[in-house]
């Protein structure tokens, strides 16, 4: 069958519109495959750093003030003294804490008037397909790409929540040694400078977080300004909760070829999952759409007569974002395992160096930088 299409994205959550939307700019026949419409609510939201917001800034899809949060200060509290702080240098923020429904309908909004980019019930034949399809991918499974998935003995447990104190623009992070386990806690900042609104994701032992959901709503405000020392005050539950596992995972191959020797790709979370403790999850996947976009942008110039599909552009591609995820990759892992670690002689160390940590400005400095993006 004659290719009528550029590139086809399998996928149409943020990272497969953005990445639409970036190739449509360059004039490239895009085919975006679309899913049903979600039947529950989202109760997400997602931290994003700089180059996020200049990537949707740049496609006119960045949220209001009242919907992507600037935080100014970032508080992380170990579970025996351990305290850390970080404090925006700017008043822009260290990160926003952005809603997922609004940002997800305004990619959805931009892609509709795009006319380069044409909504498929199915993949169609393309020079390039970029599976975008998230972490249960059934494209990067019949491929046979190996997917090395290490779970962790956690879910997230996720909802949105009111607190009786305002959040001044703070991002709160608790980590805790439970009977059960690891327990991590974050509140993030929602509705605004003013809100008194947060997004909560709770990483709890497996049969802690069932008991979570299993709870009445009542009951599990109590146990969050429990585990949150009041510093919000009263908290109640404002949407439904949702849970699923977590897992470090990586793809061992992020491009290929079709039997017709048509090119394929991975992005987001069809190629990598990491711990939410960070906050980086959309940022890596917007990062490779970004790169994506980047190599294939060479084609305008010096390299207008290769194909999108052209393995120099698949090869530079993995490269890059391989080189990338590595060090974020052993950085979030070593972080829960040091925290999940029961050893009290590890758990006395660990926080003493965040204490350690908090003291050393420079050294803060440059690891705060490297967060922002």
């Amino acid at each position: 069958m004659a290719q009528k299409l550029d590139v086809c994205i399998r996928g149409d959550g943020m990272v497969g519109r953005t990445l639409a939307l970036l190739l449509a700019r360059q004039k490239l026949r895009v085919g975006l495959v679309t899913s049903a419409p979600k039947t529950t609510q989202d109760v997400r939201a997602y931290s994003l750093n700089s180059a996020s917001r200049d990537l949707l800034s740049g496609l006119r899809c960045w949220p209001d003030a009242l919907h992507a949060t600037p935080v100014q200060h970032m508080r992380v509290w170990g579970d025996d003294g351990g305290f850390t702080h970080f404090e925006s240098p700017t008043p822009d923020g260290l990160t926003w804490i952005v809603d997922v429904p609004v940002l997800e309908a305004q990619l959805a909004e931009a892609v509709r008037y795009q006319a380069e980019i044409t909504p498929l019930t199915a993949p169609e034949p393309a020079a390039l397909t970029v599976v975008c399809e998230g972490r249960a991918s059934a494209t990067r499974a019949e491929l046979g790409v190996n997917f090395e998935v290490l779970p962790y003995q956690q879910h997230a447990v996720a909802a949105r929540v009111r607190c009786s104190t305002p959040h001044r623009q703070q991002a709160l992070q608790w980590f805790t040694q439970g009977a059960h386990g690891l327990e991590i806690l974050a509140l993030l900042p929602l509705g605004g400078a003013q809100g008194d609104t947060a997004s909560l994701v709770w990483s709890l032992p497996p049969e802690r977080a069932k008991d979570m959901l299993a709870l009445s709503p009542e009951a599990f405000g109590i146990e969050l300004e429990h585990a949150s020392n009041g510093v919000l005050g009263q908290i109640a539950l404002t949407s439904e909760r949702a849970m699923w596992p977590l897992q470090l995972a990586c793809t061992d191959r992020w491009t290929g070829k079709f039997a017709d020797g048509s090119a394929w790709a991975l992005a987001g979370d069809a190629a990598h999952n990491i711990h939410p403790l960070a906050g980086l999850g959309l940022n890596l996947g917007l990062a490779d759409v970004a790169e994506l976009a980047n190599v294939l942008k060479a084609r305008e110039a010096k390299d207008y007569w290769r194909s999108v599909g052209d393995r120099y552009f698949m090869r530079r591609y993995e490269r890059a974002r391989k080189a990338d995820m590595v060090p974020t990759w052993l950085a979030c892992d070593g972080l829960q395992r040091l925290f999940a670690h029961p050893n009290p002689g590890v758990q006395a160390l660990r926080n003493w160096g965040m204490n350690g940590f908090n003291s050393l400005a420079t050294v803060k400095a440059w690891a705060m930088h490297q967060a922002m993006g």
